[in-house]
């Protein structure tokens, strides 16, 4: 597919996008842009979040990690599920009372201030490294099989994705979001299954061929029990699965922001609970489809492509859509597939930031009424700018398959998180507020050295995604040292 038809599509994309924008953003103020009024449908929300959890990392590296790791990432799913009840009638309930904007503002109310910006500074860096992770990803993709063509540096590249983004978010915020994730979603569900069913064709398999043949069954083991030192062990993988969505997710101001447009409580339940059944489907698929394109990559000769001198699993799917010989109609539905995943997350990520910092560290409401506006509006420019940093430092830097990278750092960067908010939900007791920061972060350096040294520590046992349990568990013990002696709860209103 020759690079101008590509960028045409891109363009047709981002009018749709614009239009979307344009009639949610009418109403150019601070209410809309962080809660949307408070009037979204729980159906629109919950069917746009599919698009906003899954994006351009499970559209492109899910299907790439199934050479090395088989369908092991089922048992995370499911464990994805479990997380999301606990979201439901354990988090959304305390967010709903409180009337919260920013989600850290609970942390506030229960321990201070220090612990509040602390953890609205653990997000910070957790959302601009995951966001970043997923617009590296489909900027290099851009890269690859369009600019590298024209000689364009991948800089500039970086530069219009985000620039595209903040285009079309600066006005509505997460009004605007909620509409353009549901459309997102839709073309991303509609590329996968299209994408499914032409290389079956091209297999001359049916759907029922898939999963009685022999390549299939290489690639589809999901339980893995054989070795508990695994990373990949059934208990590991499912834990870690459990609390990464309630940190992830329940804890992650760009998630839960979307919930808090809900009209009530019981309205965002119903969307955290459909969505965490719909995910298990939904990830089985893109497996599936990690699987047929291995297949069909061994049995037509098509190689994985080379980055830098490193294979790179990630870049298979778009390599077999645009160049895999089965023709215009893959091409076309993967472009808009990928740019619909990449961006129902990226997008919501820059206006969950512009929120968590206006809110958390500028405390915006307190700020002069007419300067509030232009206050958000700069926040939202200089949002933008780092993100287009970080993401131009991951070309030099990373070298892992994306999926499995998010997930690490975010075992690192959510842990305080979880820790802090365990603590204040579960317990009576009150903290010292100004040694929090300091609990975190000899927290992540505990669970960091953990890990590094884990084979020779702990007889060769390697940490999974479970290490968020225990950075989580080494938060909690911290805080548990700098309790005060009384167990009143405070209040700091």
């Amino acid at each position: 597919m020759q690079p101008i038809y590509i960028l045409s599509l891109i363009i047709v994309y981002f009018c749709a996008l614009l239009l979307i924008a344009y009639l949610t953003g009418k109403n150019d103020n601070n209410e809309t842009f962080f809660k949307a009024n408070k009037k979204s449908p729980w159906y629109v929300v919950a069917f746009g979040m599919i698009g906003a959890s899954l994006s351009g990392v499970t559209f492109i590296s899910v299907p790439g990690w199934v050479q090395s790791s088989q369908f092991s990432y089922m048992q995370i799913v499911i464990g994805y599920l479990f997380g999301y009840f606990v979201i439901a009638y354990v988090l959304i309930p305390i967010y709903y009372n409180l009337k919260v904007t920013s989600i850290y503002e609970f942390l506030k109310h229960r321990f201070g201030p220090v612990t509040h910006k602390t953890g609205a500074f653990f997000f910070f860096i957790s959302r601009i490294l995951g966001a970043s992770f997923r617009l590296f990803l489909v900027a290099s993709v851009l890269q690859y099989f369009i600019f590298d063509a024209w000689n364009v540096p991948f800089e500039i590249t970086v530069i219009l994705s985000i620039l595209l983004i903040w285009i079309y978010t600066f006005k509505g915020g997460i009004k605007t979001i909620v509409w353009t994730d549901t459309l997102q979603t839709l073309f991303m569900l509609i590329a996968v299954f299209t994408t499914i069913f032409i290389i079956i064709d091209k297999l001359n398999w049916s759907i029922s061929d898939i999963f009685a043949s022999a390549e299939f069954d290489k690639f589809s083991r999901i339980i893995f029990t054989d070795d508990f030192n695994d990373k990949k062990h059934l208990i590991k993988s499912f834990l870690g699965g459990m609390f990464i969505a309630i940190a992830m997710t329940g804890l992650d101001q760009d998630m839960m922001q979307k919930n808090l447009t809900c009209k009530n409580t019981k309205e965002a339940q119903w969307n955290v609970i459909s969505l965490g059944f719909v995910l298990i489907f939904v990830n089985f698929v893109f497996l599936t489809l990690g699987a047929l394109l291995f297949i069909y990559a061994e049995k037509f000769g098509i190689a994985i492509p080379i980055v830098d001198g490193n294979a790179k699993t990630d870049l298979l799917f778009p390599e077999i859509a645009l160049n895999g010989g089965l023709g215009i109609t893959i091409g076309i539905v993967f472009i808009l597939g990928l740019i619909a995943a990449a961006y129902s997350s990226a997008d919501s990520a820059l206006t969950s930031l512009t929120t968590s910092y206006c809110i958390d560290f500028l405390d915006i409401e307190n700020i002069e009424q007419s300067k509030q506006k232009a206050v958000r509006k700069k926040t939202h420019i200089v949002i933008s700018i780092v993100l287009v940093i970080v993401i131009v430092i991951f070309r030099y830097v990373l070298e892992d398959n994306v999926i499995s990278s998010v997930l690490q750092v975010a075992s690192y960067t959510y842990g305080p998180l979880l820790g802090i908010f365990a603590f204040g939900i579960f317990t009576k007791f009150n903290i010292k507020d100004n040694f929090v920061w300091v609990i975190a972060i000899i927290s992540v350096i505990i669970t960091y050295l953990l890990n590094a040294y884990s084979i020779k520590l702990f007889n060769g046992y390697v940490f999974g995604y479970e290490l968020l349990i225990l950075n989580g568990i080494v938060t909690f013990v911290g805080l548990l040292l700098i309790k005060k002696s009384d167990n009143k709860l405070v209040e700091n209103n």
